[in-house]
């Protein structure tokens, strides 16, 4: 019985305690409306949140109306919330799925903070945790993507993973449990779709019980996972040395007989390097550059000859200087990511423009930028304005912190400042009438690995 399945793997993984209030997750498809019905029959302390990102008209506000009607009739605390998902996509550049899990998991994060929420809860499946390995696997993301989805991350827990997409169907009939069906996902246009609708269907063919033995094998990979993170603890405990606020990471202690590039890759990693930037660093080691930099979104790394010296940014703000060239790609900062895109004036969506986003004329840069921390004698002209002011005196102005200050990030151009990020651009590179060419700058904060 799936009720008792749902509190032996809730008491197993430890992942409701006797005081914890949490937070259900609740789309109004089967998944979520069923996690909503176990947490009601087994008597749990939750509230539900609902997100409409209006992106389906009239079905979007259905999905609204039935969570809504289902949790007054069961007496549970429900919260609702209406997203315009198409302009922040619009004006972010990024894809539908990554707007909506920015949108929503800000907002969970928002309502657990101002209601004593402990915890959120995800209606993820096996079925989705199997979907998940392939579209790592695809996208190359390494042994870490293809363990599946985590049980728990931080707050977020995920009390459905045992179950299959059937088992839960199953029960939604047997139980009478109400929910409505996201036509979206009958849509091949996603990845995750393409996978769960046209490629495991077909390996089913060849191996019927496919699905639990997919299960069991993103089980141990994911010990596998665990075996390798205590064997780099060890490693990392014996070529390493803090000093001061750096990490000294000493190349030539690394055993002989691991492979090189990997090692310091997974050495790394807790320091936000992705893989390209591992294999440049890797490369520059190799052939003895010296002094060589390299940046992650919270560090810089140094090669010393066979060491590597990590400095955490937030350390050493006033150093902060980067270079970027034409190309425009993008460049880890300060608590986010700098985006740089080219765009046609006509492709442009112009809107309400949020503060970490800037829109310039295309035409009036040179490059390369320069992205650094402001200092004492800067000044733009904020747009709207006609006339200098000191960039100290703006952020006087605008009350901003002196925490906040002291990682104030500024970009310019010929040495112009061009954009106070997050704050204002100057009015001398904004768009106009004559604009043909834009340069979309998007700051974005950091986020942890997708769920």
């Amino acid at each position: 019985m799936i009720t008792d399945s749902f509190l032996k793997y809730v008491e197993e993984n430890n992942l409701i305690h006797r005081d914890d209030k949490i937070l259900l997750a609740v789309s109004g498809g089967v998944d979520s409306m069923v996690m909503m019905n176990l947490f009601h029959t087994c008597g749990f302390n939750f509230g539900v949140a609902h997100c409409n990102f209006c992106l389906r008209g009239k079905e979007s506000d259905e999905d609204e109306e039935m969570v809504e009607e289902e949790c007054r009739k069961l007496g549970i605390k429900h919260y609702n919330i209406r997203f315009d998902t198409q302009n922040e996509i619009d004006l972010s550049g990024e894809s539908v799925q990554m707007v909506a899990r920015r949108l929503r998991y800000d907002w969970f994060n928002k309502l657990s903070a101002e209601h004593g929420y402990t915890k959120i809860a995800i209606a993820h499946h096996s079925d989705d945790s199997i979907e998940t390995f392939f579209i790592n696997l695809i996208r190359g993301t390494g042994l870490r993507g293809i363990t599946g989805i985590n049980v728990t991350n931080k707050q977020i827990i995920r009390p459905l993973l045992f179950a299959t997409r059937r088992e839960i169907s199953d029960y939604a009939v047997k139980n009478k449990v109400k929910y409505r069906e996201d036509s979206s996902n009958r849509s091949t246009k996603y990845l995750r779709n393409k996978i769960r609708l046209g490629i495991i269907p077909k390996i089913k063919e060849v191996s019927p019980n496919f699905g639990k033995t997919m299960t069991h094998n993103v089980e141990r990979l994911s010990v596998a996972l665990r075996f390798i993170d205590t064997v780099m603890g060890d490693i990392m405990d014996k070529v390493s040395m803090k000093y001061g606020s750096n990490v000294i990471i000493d190349t030539k202690l690394i055993p002989k007989n691991l492979d090189l590039n990997y090692v310091i890759f997974e050495l790394l990693r807790p320091y936000g390097f992705n893989t390209e930037v591992v294999k440049d660093l890797y490369n520059s080691l190799m052939v003895g550059n010296s002094g060589t930099k390299f940046h992650s979104y919270s560090h810089i790394a140094y090669i010393d000859r066979k060491k590597i010296i990590l400095k955490d940014i937030s350390e050493m703000p006033e150093n902060y200087y980067v270079e970027i060239g034409e190309e425009l790609d993008q460049e880890f900062c300060l608590g986010g990511t700098l985006t740089f895109e080219k765009l046609e004036i006509e492709d442009l969506e112009l809107g309400s423009n949020p503060e970490n986003i800037a829109l310039l004329d295309a035409e009036l840069i040179t490059y390369p930028l320069i992205v650094r921390i402001w200092k004492d004698g800067d000044y733009f002209i904020p747009l709207g304005m006609t006339g200098k002011k000191k960039v100290s005196d703006f952020l006087i102005d605008q009350k901003i912190p002196v925490p906040e200050k002291e990682k104030q990030l500024v970009i310019e151009s010929s040495g112009n400042i061009i954009w106070l990020v997050d704050r204002r651009i100057d009015n001398r590179y904004k768009i106009t009438e004559n604009t043909r060419n834009v340069l979309r700058i998007t700051k974005k904060l950091n986020e942890e690995q997708l769920d």
